[in-house]
């Protein structure tokens, strides 16, 4: 992984967009000779909403063109959202425990073809006793991340809820 990227190559800090850098990108959007009718429904809280009005309030203009002004900004490149810094140390663990949970499935197949072949009278192979060895081993691993995890999201919690 290159130095200073995070998860994905993405990197790590963004600079927060300042109140110039926004202006200047909403006053970009100049009108069209024709009405725009093209439309995108977006639903927001009312906190949400209220952030955008008073900024574009502040800003002198309306509340759907700072919105759209800073969302074509940002397909077009000129903007750096940090949609990335959204991402947190609670979505990596779920995404290891996502990747465990495949591991998991793929050790219960293992595990469910050797107790097939020797519930049916076959003979045992010379490689089981270390699958399900190297199984249990892999199993202790899972219930500790596990329990890493958990520790992590109830620390999100309460701290969230503090």
């Amino acid at each position: 992984m290159a130095e200073g990227l995070g998860h994905q190559g993405v990197p790590e800090e963004e600079t927060p967009v300042d109140e110039v850098t926004l202006r200047r990108i909403a006053r970009r959007r100049t009108r069209e000779d024709v009405q725009r009718k093209e439309r995108v429904d977006v639903r927001y809280s009312v906190d949400e909403k209220t952030r955008i009005l008073t900024r574009a309030g502040e800003m002198g203009i309306a509340g759907a063109h700072l919105v759209g002004a800073v969302i074509t900004a940002y397909l077009d490149g000129d903007l750096t959202v940090g949609l990335a810094d959204q991402r947190t140390q609670l979505d990596d663990y779920l995404d290891k425990l996502d990747a465990l949970r495949t591991e998991v499935a793929r050790i219960g197949n293992n595990v469910n073809q050797i107790a097939h072949r020797l519930n049916t009278g076959g003979d045992p192979h010379p490689m089981d006793t270390a699958v399900l060895a190297q199984a249990e081993r892999t199993l202790h691993t899972v219930r500790a991340s596990i329990s890493d995890i958990a520790q992590v999201m109830n620390h999100a919690v309460s701290t969230k809820a503090a």
